[in-house]
């Protein structure tokens, strides 16, 4: 079984101004196994197909990663952020599954 050390993305809501909400994102390092790794081009509307990875990854949780689990966005994996389709809890492991490129914007 494949090794994964990576960052994981965390978006939270922060105050900028009174009343003003603005997402920020924070990484943190974690690791794990790499349960499948699978790519394909989807096909799309545009010029080119869109590359999606179906990679699961098992980490063993945190502290931080249980009480952040609604906030996680992404996961870096070689050198591309991919956004978080699917999480699933086997304490003590979170299984990540993986989707499309992550862009930025909330799920």
């Amino acid at each position: 079984m494949a090794k994964f050390s990576g960052a994981i993305g965390y978006e939270h809501l922060k105050e900028t101004a009174p009343g003003v909400w603005r997402p920020s994102l924070t990484e943190r390092k974690h690791r794990g196994d790499l349960l499948k790794h699978a790519w394909r081009w989807s096909p799309s509307d545009k010029a080119n197909d869109d590359l999606t990875i179906s990679n699961q990854i098992s980490i063993v949780a945190d502290v931080f990663m249980y009480e952040n689990i609604g906030a996680i966005r992404y996961v870096v994996m070689n050198g591309s952020k991919w956004k978080v389709t699917n999480i699933e809890i086997n304490r003590p492991r979170i299984v990540l599954t993986l989707g499309g490129v992550y862009n930025g914007q909330a799920n």
